[in-house]
């Protein structure tokens, strides 16, 4: 193995774990988004849609400003997940756009304030 090739360990996935004040509301946002949820109890949650899997932790002091957390999603097409996601109520839009580093990139933030960008190839 080349010093400049990583190995991966056997590494295969990462789910980021996000923050709420309330798992239960959390993932029923998350269902409205398309993703499939399940709870694991009243403190903790899972959402998987495709490949991507997001986790949920509860924090009764969270708080949008301090505590949310971000994550980027690789996408086919960022206008159309623009579409379908900004028709559930609760969290705010942000339309895609071109960037300058060839991306097609987009923005949903959920009621508890994390951002998932979602981005596609130009």
């Amino acid at each position: 193995m080349s010093s400049n090739t990583p190995s991966t360990h056997g590494l295969r996935s990462a789910a980021p774990v996000l923050s709420t004040a309330d798992v239960a509301a959390w993932l029923e946002h998350y269902l409205a988004l398309g993703f499939v949820v399940d709870a694991h109890d009243e403190t903790y949650g899972f959402a998987s849609l495709g490949p991507v899997e997001l986790h949920v932790a509860l924090h009764p002091d969270h708080d949008p400003r301090t505590t949310a957390a971000a994550v980027f999603v690789h996408v086919d097409d960022a206008d159309a997940v623009w579409r379908r996601w900004s028709t559930v109520p609760g969290g705010r839009e942000v339309a895609p756009v071109d960037t300058d580093y060839g991306i097609r990139e987009g923005a949903h933030v959920d009621p508890d304030g994390n951002l998932l960008r979602h981005g596609s190839r130009i």
